[in-house]
């Protein structure tokens, strides 16, 4: 039995000095089989874009972007003339209503009321009168032709 229990010592012994060699072994076995995916991986990522650059034509996307800038910047440019143009437009808005209170300032000091004047005016249609019973001032030949004139006029 002092055999078997030795020959049980010196496994169990090997047994830990195996275990202990693979926990001082393992993890740089792990990170090489880390490395070495990630290199297929890249491999595989460098052979996509080779293709993808191949498809693309860098030089042509190159050319198409600095084309796009500069009808950026002139588009830029024409909408910044626009809005000049319009606020230039509204300013000129605001110096007509500034100019006519000016001149009704003006006129209120000279003591001229143009509202008060055309409040007076006729307002409304126009109603044509008739002049039957108004004594003719002319000759009634001329009168006679004036009214036949009218009267042709009105048919037309």
């Amino acid at each position: 039995m002092a055999g078997a229990t030795r020959g049980i010592e010196r496994e169990r012994f090997l047994l830990y000095k195996w275990s202990s060699l693979n926990y001082t072994y393992s993890p740089p076995l792990q990170a090489l089989y880390a490395s070495t995916s990630i290199s297929t991986g890249m491999k595989g990522a460098t052979k996509a874009m080779t293709a993808m650059n191949k498809q693309m034509e860098p030089a042509k996307q190159t050319k198409m972007i600095k084309e796009f800038q500069k009808q950026s910047a002139q588009m830029d440019m024409t909408i910044e003339m626009m809005s000049e143009a319009i606020d230039e437009t509204l300013d000129k808005d605001e110096a007509e209503e500034e100019t006519e209170e000016l001149t009704n300032q003006v006129l209120d000091e000279i003591g001229v009321d143009i509202a008060s004047q055309l409040s007076s005016a006729p307002k409304g249609r126009i109603v044509s009168k008739k002049v039957e019973n108004v004594a003719p001032s002319a000759t009634s030949t001329e009168v006679e032709d004036l009214e036949k004139r009218l009267a042709s006029l009105r048919r037309i």
